[in-house]
């Protein structure tokens, strides 16, 4: 267990208090919809940034629970397939999707092909987007600083984060984000040194760490590893940026921003996984990895320093928590309710926005209550709901490589639906093992091989 001395509770606390103020504060009476879902459009370059990388790096105790698992293979599935896809979407999307000047991606769904593929998108991008994972760390979190129960700190902590975007919109996550990216920052900055002081360098970590945990795989099968390069995919269909690129001033702001951010991103993952490796050396035998982060701030940081670290820990948490719970209830409230009511003005959004963070909260609650793994939670969204949205989504903003609308339904359909019906049936064994998927295979490669036949399909008939 952990212990937290007075000043250390007094900053966590201040912390928070620090965040829903700028919450409140930054909030104003909303124009339209898009000054309510996107800023109006505002966003400079450093706010894109600031707010892209904090928002983008959420899952640090996951983060922590894969290092500790698996050793420097956590930058290689973790961090190497990430640059590379956000490069690819810099270069590829970013100056498209600001030029499309719409507000969400079912937006650009019926744009380019139908209603009814909207909305099978919004439902898909609901999934994808939801906070789960988030909100069990940022649970998980409270319950070491509080002692309360899980579900207790579970509820605080959603409401904590969330309850200022029911006012504030986008503008609020966006200079929350800020803040929270410069504390992020901070707190591993705190403890690196300190782990150095105290246990020692390069050294003392391949000594003390397993052989496989120096290793570029880390033990694990190439074809896990592959996998999580292929759910680096996800990068691609992130409703999260794609919101940002909508919100940018400019296409060259939203494409800069991203490569900028990348340069944060390697030094960020430089930081955690120093830390990760420092916690396997010095705790070998954690029973629960998930801890491998706090544990070590036990062992190694005195007051003031252990409460920053916990503040940059809540800080990564909670910056992607509240944009994931903003889009999800975007999800509900423009892209379902208001798109199933076919109202011809959107007066009603962010009404409806509003309602759909209270549903999207109240959802994604259950969801890490009967999974309460944050590597298990991605491994399972991403697999299943990627294969249905990349092909569809990505070409889109590509004329030539767009089909007529009933092919984009089935491709999307049946691209969820077979990785998904894959996934169960090795639903109750290990879901990091593929000895329980027929024929050994990943669930992600069948549903993305389908989705890619019934686009060719659709090309094949568009040409004819």
């Amino acid at each position: 267990m952990v212990s937290l001395s007075t000043i250390d509770l007094v900053l966590i606390v201040g912390y928070f208090a620090a965040v829903l103020t700028i919450g409140f504060l930054t909030t104003k009476r909303h124009a339209d919809a898009a000054d309510y879902l996107l800023a109006g459009r505002s966003l400079t370059l450093p706010l894109f940034v600031m707010t892209l990388v904090s928002t983008w790096y959420g899952g640090i105790l996951g983060v922590g629970e894969f290092s500790y698992l698996y050793g420097i293979s956590n930058w290689v599935v973790q961090g190497v397939p990430y640059y590379i896809f956000a490069m690819v979407f810099a270069f590829l999307l970013a100056k498209r999707i600001r030029a499309s000047n719409l507000l969400t991606i079912p937006d650009k769904l019926q744009q380019a092909y139908d209603r009814k593929t909207a909305l099978l998108g919004s439902f898909l991008v609901f999934i994808l987007m939801t906070p789960a994972p988030y909100i069990l760390m940022l649970g998980v979190l409270i319950q070491l600083v509080s002692g309360w129960s899980l579900f207790a700190c579970i509820i605080v902590g959603t409401a904590a984060t969330t309850a200022y975007l029911f006012f504030g919109g986008f503008r609020s996550d966006m200079y929350t984000d800020a803040f929270e990216f410069v504390l992020m920052f901070v707190g591993f900055g705190v403890i690196l040194p300190f782990a150095y002081w105290k246990f020692g360098g390069l050294d003392f970590i391949v000594q003390s760490v397993p052989p496989l945990h120096l290793s570029w795989d880390g033990g694990n099968s190439l074809q896990f590893v592959l996998v999580w390069f292929f759910i680096a995919l996800w990068t691609l269909v992130d409703p999260s940026f794609h919101q940002r690129c909508y919100a940018a001033k400019s296409g060259e702001v939203a494409q800069k921003g991203i490569l900028v951010s990348i340069i944060f991103w390697f030094v960020f993952d430089a930081m955690t996984a120093t830390a990760g490796l420092y916690a396997r050396a010095a705790l070998p035998s954690i029973a629960n990895p998930v801890m491998a982060f706090p544990l070590l701030a036990e062992v190694t940081l005195p007051p003031v320093a252990k409460g920053m670290f916990y503040i940059g820990m809540l800080a990564t948490i909670m910056s992607t928590l509240n944009t994931l719970a903003f889009v999800s209830a975007t999800t509900i409230g423009r892209d379902i309710v208001w798109r199933m009511r076919r109202e011809k003005d959107e007066n009603n959004v962010a009404s409806y926005t509003r309602w759909g963070l209270l549903v999207a909260a109240t959802l994604s609650i259950v969801l890490c209550l009967l999974i309460p793994s944050v590597i298990k939670l991605w491994y399972t969204i991403g697999t299943v709901i990627i294969p249905g949205l990349l092909i569809p989504l990505v070409s889109s903003y590509f004329q030539r490589w767009k089909v007529d609308a009933k092919y984009a339904f089935v491709a999307m359909l049946l691209g969820w639906l077979t990785s998904f019906v894959w996934l169960l049936v090795g639903w109750k064994q290990d879901l990091a093992s593929s000895a329980h998927y027929p024929f050994g295979i990943e669930p992600m490669y069948p549903g993305l091989v389908v989705s890619t036949v019934v686009w060719g399909i659709g090309l094949t008939s568009e040409n004819r």
